[in-house]
């Protein structure tokens, strides 16, 4: 199940599962080519799993869209594989968490051969910030309201936020630049493309492939680019194969070069040895009711069913023994703030001090069960997304059993996308616990779910208070970008401290390769780190 959009900006509850934040990020350094020769003149063929539709990147709201306008549309910074922020379009960035000022780099050229302007880049800023062009990029990349103006003499772009932002460099500088006919006419970008990105739109036979061109006069990309590298493919294939099997069937016949495999499939190319990066995403996170009158309300209850449960075991079951151990409620990978703020913050599995917690808490042992004084057995009905497969069901398995064992009352309730957006995250449902699997990218788009408002007027559907984590929240929207991350990290910490919210385990999500090697920036295949191998 999905959660589609961006927190900080207005979040559209349409699902449970991860939600997707995403940034224009790559790398310029070649992979390390695993042993083979590089090779240039090559076509890299890369998998979708479906057909990316409209190619406009201001309305890309998918992942496989995104993927595609990566490699042809360029952002002002991009990152280097440890997260920090290296050059893109702007050569240099300053700022606060309110205005950024980016100095662009000279003789960028767009697809026609026209000059990039700092007007042209300013004009992408004020579009996507203006919530009268519903771009599915406001809010993601630009704050709503947000403005930009721009300085040709100095070759500046300076943008203001209407509000506090904490990572407002990190995240205007991660918008897809279009050109000024692109952007004049945006017909233009649904099945074709006007950026400054390393490849051009060359053929496309939509609902089966998009073949793209590079430019040889592309010397702008991340970092230290340099434009005469080895092993660049000369064309890239966008290639739709909507079956797994059939993917890699093709990648280990080396039609394919590159493709995504979460299936029975990925054991056969493990097995192979194929080249393979991984993605690691929040996936495992157990979430308690704390609406006044729920039994999550109190923080012994919680802190007692978290203690009875082995969460590495829970989490093995999840995924199916693919998963790693969570480090806090952020994928490292995905963040600026790397901070492991799980470890020891948590409590440990132990059956005793589980059911010495719930006496504290008022449930005496009574039968086969716990009762409150007036006779009331604690019951817990615990919610789990159907659509995600059969081991999140065993883990809900798993969980009723553990708590049965400690006299809970637990009642499993699969519930679809729909059910899930209504029941828990629009505060409709009487759900106990539930798991609800939430991945973002940056600290701060966390605290909208974890404090303030309740649905239906916000969004912290679990009706957390915890003063301890807004004392230090305050602490960290002072100041900017990464400089904050301890006052961050001291924030999390606090959630997991009153056992708020149990992450568990992460997921991993394998990109396998046959005649190429490549990296993976924020989650997805970095277009300029593709090397083709002899």
């Amino acid at each position: 199940m999905k959660i589609h959009g961006m927190i900080k900006a207005v979040l559209s509850i349409t699902a449970i599962g991860a939600l997707s934040v995403t940034m224009v990020a790559c790398s310029g350094s070649a992979p390390k080519a695993g042993g083979g020769e590089l090779a240039n003149g090559k076509t890299f063929t890369l998998r979708l799993s479906v057909d990316p539709g409209s190619l406009d990147p201001h309305f890309a709201s998918n992942s496989i869209t995104q993927q595609a306008t990566r490699f042809l549309y360029d952002s002002l910074v991009n990152f280097d594989p440890d997260g920090n922020i290296i050059p893109g379009l702007a050569q240099t960035w300053e700022g606060t968490e309110t205005t950024v000022t980016y100095t662009l780099r000279k003789d960028i050229t767009c697809s026609d051969g026209t000059l990039l302007t700092p007007e042209i880049v300013a004009a992408n800023i004020n579009f996507v910030g203006d919530a009268a062009n519903n771009s599915t990029r406001t809010g993601v990349y630009v704050p709503p309201g947000g403005t930009a103006t721009a300085d040709s003499v100095a070759g500046t772009v300076t943008v203001t936020s209407a509000s506090p932002e904490p990572f407002l460099i990190r995240n205007v500088g991660g918008l897809p630049i279009v050109c000024a006919a692109g952007a004049k006419d945006r017909s233009i970008l649904a099945q074709g493309a006007d950026g400054t990105g390393m490849y051009t739109v060359t053929e496309v036979a939509a609902g089966d492939h998009y073949t793209l061109t590079r430019r040889k006069d592309y010397a702008w990309g991340p970092g230290d680019w340099k434009k005469d590298q080895e092993g660049l493919p000369d064309k890239v294939v966008l290639k739709v194969i909507a079956n797994e099997t059939t993917a890699a069937n093709l990648l280990l016949s080396g039609e394919v070069n590159a493709a995504t495999i979460v299936g029975p499939d990925k054991q056969r190319l493990e097995g192979k040895k194929a080249f393979q990066r991984d993605l690691v995403t929040a996936l495992g996170q157990i979430w308690f009711n704390q609406k006044p009158g729920s039994p999550g309300a109190d923080e012994n209850v919680r802190r007692a069913l978290t203690q009875a449960l082995k969460l590495d075991e829970l989490g093995q079951v999840v995924t199916s023994g693919t998963g790693k151990p969570s480090t806090g409620l952020i994928a490292p990978v995905l963040s600026p703030c790397k901070q492991d703020t799980l470890s020891g913050n948590l409590p440990e599995h132990d059956l005793e001090a589980a059911k010495s917690a719930l006496d504290a808490a008022g449930w005496k042992a009574a039968g086969n069960g716990v009762r409150s004084k007036d006779g009331t057995p604690l019951k817990m009905e615990f919610f789990y997304p159907s659509t995600m497969g059969p081991s999140f069901a065993a883990g809900a398995e798993l969980i009723k059993e553990v708590w049965s064992g400690i006299g809970v009352d637990v009642q499993l309730r699969p519930v679809t996308d729909a059910e899930g957006s209504s029941l828990i995250l629009g505060g409709q449902g009487g759900w106990g616990a539930a798991f609800v699997p939430i991945g973002v990218a940056l600290p701060n788009e966390l605290v909208p779910l974890v404090s303030g408002p309740t649905p239906p007027e916000g969004t912290n559907f679990a009706y957390i208070t915890n003063p301890g984590y807004l004392e230090n929240v305050q602490k960290a929207v002072a100041t900017t970008g990464e400089a904050g991350c301890e006052h961050w990290a001291a924030a999390e910490k606090q959630i997991f401290e009153h056992v708020d919210v149990v992450p568990f385990v992460n997921s991993t999500t394998p990109t396998f390769a046959q005649g190429a090697t490549f990296e993976l920036a924020d989650g997805q295949l970095a277009p300029a780190s593709v090397r083709m191998l002899r």
